[in-house]
């Protein structure tokens, strides 16, 4: 080409892409080892900064590590350039888990940017901040979000939304509570960009929460046409399920129709108002199958392991609904709100909210204005092949549930020949559902078509959807049988002429369709099973013979003409026995049984076609039919000589068990055979479990009706379902209130990945030694050491120690410990009382026996593989190798009957070329007292062998390389390597801190503002305990006394900290704890820094607590992570 220039082909191809090249960025993947990048970050100008963070990002594109450019690049985030931030903005994202400490740098700057005056700036630097996956950082993430919360921008707002999710993925259940209150401030925002994030933020957070929906319900309703897309299909799944929750279902939706079955059977006289509505709507909207709608009702609403608990769909006593449980859809305002919000979207350009749309108005709207959902689905079926499927599955249930609903439209359904297998099998299963006495002739004229298919699997399957037809169109029912005769007969002609398996599948399905109707009306289609044994000869597919000789059996006795068949037909299939296929055989073998036992003619011709049968089988070369003819030759004889011994005697002592067995098998069955009931399972409209007909991950069935009236805002979590529901989501409970009012204070919500599903189950807590006892034997449970007001308890009061009683209290307090009237002892003091309020110092003796070690599962039996369980604890006992790690007992158990062999421990990373005890020979305690040289995992001693239910014990010395990050090991058994990750518990990186409580205070002095963190939450943990004693009449404890044993033994349970005291007040109200002051000390492993915890107590003894939680100390990330910790714990429940 054009040699005369010198160009050839590729030259010019070359040139080519060369000219689409100018003006791109292209040329920023052409160098991977361009080494002018580093020259390039440094540089003064914007320009080359952008170019070189371009190059980096195009190098990420292509997979090439580049974070060694991290440091460089971490500080240009200061830089002024809003295309330079952002390209510094998503390499952080990038790289931020992997270099963390760099990472953390640059916070700062991001909290600078939340301030600057571009709104675009503002949304940069939250996104950012909400995806850098750091623990860390999580308290000031949560603060920037609900600063951006309030921005008067509404991208900021919109972005603050979206950032919540991010959040509460960081840390699941922790800080829940903020982030609900941030989203109910979002979800009330004017603004429907802002909505549609908060929804969405709303479902992934707390969607149980729908108080928070209360409060906007109709302002949501309104603003829901004017949300986002996909923000609106958030926002419809929400406002269902308030209002069920909130309201019931609606009397005259479709969804009343599994009421109106069971009342119907129950309630005689009464309330048939109700159900005439039913009927009424019947005509109007089109007949239901009310059997298809309960279940299909039913699973809207159980849960999962309701529905598993159940066995079949007799089983109605988990789900029973009263008259309390539904609602007017007429009268009811906020029924009518929702379906008048949500008819608009019906006809949205997105397919998505249609079916989602549709799915409210089908739970919740009338009977009559169902229909208005036919139309707009209809309309989608002339989308994508994709949506046209998931359009298809939903109006397959709806066609099932309610058929007169498709029925005019039967047309839509006809199938294309470019459509895939799958939108073709759903187009006849609905079109058998839907199909009527006036449309079934078209059908038929379409499925002549479908069965000339070239793909016969869709030919197979529109016979089976003519058998469908028939049962559910009697009338039909011969018009049917001709045509598939009709078939078979074809069939037998075209099969000699090699089709394969395809043919032979259509024949076996039209003799399936064939035998189904039968079973409906056998008298009526005695011809027919006549026509099919004579066309025995010609049948050659395996199935279809079994099929028709079970035909024989089951019908013997049917009319006149069959009974005179059987001697010839039997004859038939007893020569012809040999060259049978395996289920042709064991069915010959069925019939003959059953002719033999209901025969009343030829009985010894019978018998010897049995007995020549019994003798071919028994040399078959396949062993299932040489244990078919066993089973039934010894049936079959018990059955003869009974029959014997009826003929010869009236008188029998007792039924032959076995001739019992022999009519139960092989007695014919002719009677019509119940529908079978609906086993599977269905979801919601326009999800996707319902595509995938499984539940798949996040989804969620409908509220139980009217669960949300159960509400009481003045009784404990735990008597509404839905609060029930909420605490098992959220792991807090509504006593568990943040402090309000301060951005500060809400970044306190905030904790480890684990530390919510761990806390039941944490390490074990402290040992008595560390408690302000010295001796717990000899020492009361309670001892009075001081008294003093309010004041001096704060400024600091010398700790005396144990004396009598009458010393330590003065009169006036003391009776006010006895619930007397001060005023009777010593009038002049009533009004000093007023001021001076009295308070006791006691101590807890035995408080350190009853701390329990919590276990965490390292390794599970069924993981493992060979049977070994691997548990671990956190332990008390202080490392006498570094100050650094933290001491661990593991346990290790073999659960299976082998014996495990060579079991050890190591750190993933580590080498395992050197023997385990070598290492531990090496490492010793001087070789640890520098830093640098402590390893993650001091090696274990190995266990060489563990015998089957032997258990074996280690102590395990570990350095975490953050308080909240997990440590992944590597543990060694028989061989085999599995990956185990050992999960941090933040309260046993600190050791027990004994100081006297002047001590305490002074330090707490020393440590305000910044260092000091405080949160509240509720403690409910005592209540079980006093409502036991309060059973109890020989034994009652003081309240007080059972509240402060419960407070200290939570919190040493789950963390290693002394008890340094506390304070009880002395009041004359003996059911207010009001003013119940415990402190806790303890000090960093890793630094020495001091950690001081104070809970103060509100409220009364009998109700939930309020606790006030304070943490001071130096290092402010690990306060607040463990301030956040203490607070989780509290708030769950103690199980067992």
């Amino acid at each position: 080409m054009f040699p005369q220039f010198g160009a050839t082909a590729d030259t010019l191809s070359k040139a080519s892409t060369m000219v689409f090249r100018i003006g791109t960025d292209a040329h920023l993947y052409d160098d991977p080892d361009d080494v002018s990048i580093a020259p390039l970050l440094d540089s003064k100008f914007d320009s080359e900064k952008c170019e070189a963070l371009k190059r980096l990002l195009a190098l990420i594109a292509q997979g090439i590590d580049v974070s060694n450019y991290f440091p460089q690049v971490v500080k240009n985030v200061a830089s002024q350039s809003l295309e330079v931030k952002k390209l510094v903005y998503l390499y952080l994202l990038h790289y931020a888990e992997k270099r963390p400490n760099e990472a953390l740098l640059s916070i700062n700057y991001f909290q600078k940017d939340l301030g600057d005056p571009n709104p675009l700036v503002r949304a940069w630097a939250l996104r950012t901040m909400a995806g850098i996956r750091l623990h860390v950082i999580a308290p000031l993430v949560l603060v920037a979000v609900g600063k951006c919360a309030r921005d008067p921008s509404v991208y900021v707002r919109k972005c603050a939304a979206n950032a919540l999710p991010k959040l509460h993925d960081l840390r699941q259940e922790e800080h829940a509570l903020a982030i609900e209150e941030i989203v109910g401030k979002l979800l009330n925002d004017h603004s429907p960009a802002v909505v549609g994030a908060a929804a969405a933020a709303f479902a992934s957070v707390c969607p149980y929460n729908l108080s928070l929906i209360r409060r906007n319900y109709r302002k949501l309703c309104e603003i829901l046409p004017d949300v986002e897309e996909w923000g609106q299909i958030a926002l419809i799944g929400i406002l269902l399920r308030y209002v069920i929750a909130s309201h019931g279902l609606v009397k005259e939706s479709i969804m009343f129709s599994l009421q109106c079955t069971e009342s119907s059977h129950s309630v005689k006289d009464g309330s048939d108002a109700d159900f005439g509505q039913v009927k009424e709507s019947t005509d109007m909207g089109g007949t239901c199958d009310y059997e298809f709608v309960n279940m299909v009702s039913r699973c809207y609403i159980e849960g999962p392991d309701e529905y598993l608990s159940r066995s079949s769909y007799a089983n109605r006593e988990s789900f029973q609904l009263t008259d309390e449980q539904f609602t007017s859809g007429k009268s009811n305002d906020d029924v009518k709100i929702l379906l008048y919000s949500t008819s608009p979207l019906l006809w949205s350009n997105n397919s998505a909210v249609v079916l989602a749309a549709a799915g409210v108005h089908w739970v919740m709207a009338p009977k009559e204005d169902v229909k208005r959902i036919i139309k707009p689905l209809l309309f989608l079926l002339r989308s994508s092949n994709a949506s046209k499927y998931v359009v298809l599955c939903n109006i397959q249930v709806f066609a099932k549930a309610m058929p007169s609903l498709f029925a005019p439209y039967y047309e839509d359904f006809f199938i294309c020949s470019s459509e895939s297998y799958q939108v073709k099998a759903l187009k006849l299963e609905i079109l058998s559902s839907i199909a009527t006495d006036s449309s079934i002739s078209s059908i038929f004229k379409e499925f002549q078509d479908y069965i000339r298919d070239p793909d016969r699997r869709f030919a197979a399957d529109t016979i089976a959807a003519i058998g469908l037809c028939a049962q559910r169109l009697p009338k039909m029912a011969h018009i049917c049988v001709d045509g598939l005769l009709a078939l078979t007969r074809e069939e037998f002609v075209t099969k000699d002429f090699g089709f394969g398996d395809q043919e032979a599948g259509i024949l076996t399905h039209a003799i399936l369709s064939i035998k189904s109707i039968i079973k409906q009306d056998p008298p009526s289609h005695e011809k027919v099973i006549i026509q099919l044994v004579r066309s025995l000869d010609s049948i050659k597919v395996p199935a279809a013979r079994a099929m028709i000789i079970w035909m024989v059996g089951e019908y013997s006795t049917l009319g006149e003409i069959i009974p005179r068949m059987l001697n010839t037909v039997l004859k038939y299939l007893a020569w012809c026995f040999t060259s049978e296929a395996l289920e042709t055989k064991l069915q010959i073998l069925n019939t003959v049984c059953k002719v033999l036992v209901g025969a009343t003619e030829d009985v010894w011709t019978f018998k010897k076609i049995f007995s020549y049968l019994v003798e071919l089988a028994e040399c078959d070369l396949n062993y299932d039919v040489r244990d078919r003819v066993r089973f039934l030759k010894k049936l079959q004889s018990s059955n003869l000589v009974s029959i014997g011994q009826e003929e010869g005697t009236n008188d029998l002592p007792e039924k032959d068990l076995l001739h019992v067995v022999a009519e139960c098998i092989l007695g014919r069955q002719t009677r019509k055979v119940k529908a079978e009931s609906f086993s599977y399972r269905f979801y919601l409209p326009g999800s996707l479990s319902q595509i995938v007909l499984h539940a798949a991950p996040g989804y969620e069935p409908l509220p139980k009706p009217c669960s949300l009236l159960l509400d009481d805002r003045n009784v404990p979590e735990g008597t509404s379902e839905i609060k029930k529901t909420v605490a098992d989501y959220s792991g807090t409970d509504d006593y568990g209130t943040s402090s309000e009012g301060s951005d500060d204070e809400s970044a306190s919500d905030y904790d480890s990945q684990h530390s919510v599903a761990e806390s039941s189950g944490s390490g074990r807590g402290d040992d008595s030694e560390f408690t302000s006892e010295g001796n717990d034997n000899a020492d009361p449970l309670i001892q009075i050491s001081d008294f003093g007001n309010a004041s001096e308890n704060q400024n600091g009061v010398s700790q005396s120690g144990p004396a009598n009683l009458g010393e330590l209290m003065s009169d006036r307090a003391l009776e006010s410990w006895l619930d007397e009237q001060s005023g009777s002892s010593n009038p002049g003091i009533s009004e000093q009382s007023q001021v001076r309020i009295s308070s006791a110092r006691i101590s807890l003796g035995d408080v350190g026996k009853r701390v329990k070690p919590k276990c965490y599962s390292l390794l599970d039996p069924a993981t493992s593989g060979n049977g070994l369980k691997v548990d671990y604890s956190f332990s008390s006992e202080i490392s006498s190798m570094s100050h650094l790690l933290v001491c661990i007992e593991v346990f290790f158990k073999n659960c299976s009957s082998e014996t495990i062999s060579e079991i050890t421990l190591v750190d993933e990373d580590s080498n395992r070329a050197l023997d385990a005890a070598d290492k531990a020979a090496d490492v010793n305690q001087s070789s640890l007292a520098s830093s640098d040289n402590v390893p993650t995992l001091v090696p274990m001693e190995s266990i060489a062998s563990l015998e089957p239910d032997q258990t074996a014990r280690r102590i395990l010395h570990v350095r975490f390389h953050h308080h909240l990050l997990p440590l992944k090991l590597a543990l060694y058994c028989d061989g085999k390597k599995l990956p185990v990750k050992l999960r941090p518990d933040i309260g046993y990186f600190v050791k027990p801190l004994p100081m006297d409580v002047e001590v305490f205070i002074d330090r707490e002095s020393r440590l305000p503002g910044m260092f000091e963190y405080t949160r509240s939450c509720a403690f409910t943990d005592h209540i079980e305990e006093l409502n036991k004693e309060n059973g109890d009449s020989l034994f009652v404890k003081d309240k007080f006394l059972a509240i402060c044993e419960s407070l200290a033994l939570k919190i040493l349970s789950n963390a290693n900290l002394c008890l340094v005291s506390i304070d009880m007040p002395v009041a004359a109200n003996l059911d207010d704890a009001s003013g119940l002051r415990l402190r806790f000390s303890s000090e960093i492993l890793s630094s020495s820094i001091p950690c001081l915890i104070t809970i103060t107590v509100e409220g009364k003894c009998s109700d939930p607590l309020n606790l006030s939680i304070k943490v001071n100390c130096e290092e402010t990330v690990f306060g607040l992570n463990l301030l956040n910790r203490i607070a989780n714990f509290l708030v769950e429940r103690t199980l067992g």
